[in-house]
């Protein structure tokens, strides 16, 4: 049961951020909520890479880059196909994650730097609220967003 439940949760996250996900594109992967925040393009890859990279911590190895954590948007273009591409990949790698752990695993302790030791769990669990959280500020770039202005892009 426990693994259903995991499953679904992670399906669910899936399901709800995909009504931000599904219309990001190349012509509104500029936008910004305002002069200090990052474009919906910065997010949008700083998702897909996180979620992998979270994923090398509960024991899956990785061959995505860091390009966007501790970083800061000054313009630069993202892929808007490849950053969906890594999304999916990271989704894929938790569910996998899921059908290969034991019940018992969940609460294995891993160390991490951002939040020192910490069960697997909730890890899991921070991955998938990060996912929601960006999200949720793509959303409100689409709805609230402006292209920058010129001397942000200088």
């Amino acid at each position: 049961m426990q693994k259903d439940v995991l499953l679904e949760i992670v399906k669910q996250n899936q399901y709800t951020s995909s009504f931000s996900f599904d219309r990001i594109t190349e012509q509104n992967s500029s936008l910004r909520l305002n002069d200090r925040t990052a474009s919906i393009g910065f997010i949008y890859r700083h998702i897909g890479e996180t979620i992998n990279l979270f994923s090398q911590f509960l024991g899956v190895a990785t061959d995505v880059r860091n390009t966007t954590m501790g970083e800061v948007d000054t313009g630069q273009h993202f892929d808007i196909g490849y950053s969906r591409e890594l999304i999916e990949r990271g989704f894929k790698v938790l569910e996998e994650l899921v059908e290969n752990s034991s019940d018992e695993d969940w609460l294995k302790p891993v160390d991490t730097p951002f939040f020192g030791t910490v069960s697997k769990v909730r890890l899991f669990a921070h991955a998938l609220f990060h996912t929601s959280n960006h999200a949720g500020q793509i959303a409100l770039t689409l709805a609230k967003g402006r292209k920058p202005s010129v001397d942000e892009t200088e």
